[in-house]
């Protein structure tokens, strides 16, 4: 028989409350951009979920990030990247000019890929910005994930995001939804 337990409501922390902020899904004839702007700064955390593919691959294509229009050399990336075809490898960036939160691996313009990324303590005016971000793809058995986590170094509360493809557009019928989680 398992055992059960409580907490005490006054110990208790709930993460379960998230509000969706916006959501864009790729019209006919793709986008090169991504954009939500205005986000506010009544959440503790932000989440983007994302389905998307991308057209006219000939590289491998990443799913960029800047915030606050910011395109300088302010952001650092990791990443352990791995396919149902190769060995685990590592990716990382210390002064790049966006975040990362996904990658189509092979540059494939059939292939849809996903992620989930956190977009941790956004708002707080005192620290740098991490964010936290898993994706992958499936290849018919060979399939790719991808584990990132990048810093935007700058303390300012983050009140737009802009998605930009390396060297694509997003295909028809990429979604990208956006969530505000109370903590």
């Amino acid at each position: 028989m398992p055992i059960l337990g409580t907490l005490a409501s006054s110990t208790q922390k709930s993460f379960n409350s998230f509000e969706s902020i916006a959501t864009v899904t790729v019209a006919s004839g793709g986008s090169s951009v991504i954009a939500f702007s205005s986000i506010p700064s009544t959440y503790q955390h932000l989440q983007l979920r994302s389905s998307w593919g991308f057209e006219n691959i000939t590289n491998n294509t990443w799913l960029n990030v800047q915030f606050n229009g910011d395109s300088g050399s302010n952001y650092a990336y990791h990443a352990i990247r791995a396919s149902g075809s190769s060995s685990p490898g590592i990716s990382q960036n210390f002064g790049a000019t966006k975040a990362v939160f996904g990658a189509d691996d092979n540059g494939d313009a059939v292939i849809w890929a996903s992620s989930i990324s956190d977009i941790l303590d956004y708002s707080n005016t005192s620290k740098y910005k991490t964010t936290r971000s898993l994706a992958g793809q499936d290849r018919n058995g060979a399939g790719a994930v991808n584990i990132w986590s990048s810093l935007w170094m700058s303390t300012s509360a983050i009140s737009s995001i802009t998605i930009i493809p390396d060297f694509s557009t997003f295909r028809q019928g990429s979604i990208f939804a956006l969530y505000g989680i109370k903590g």
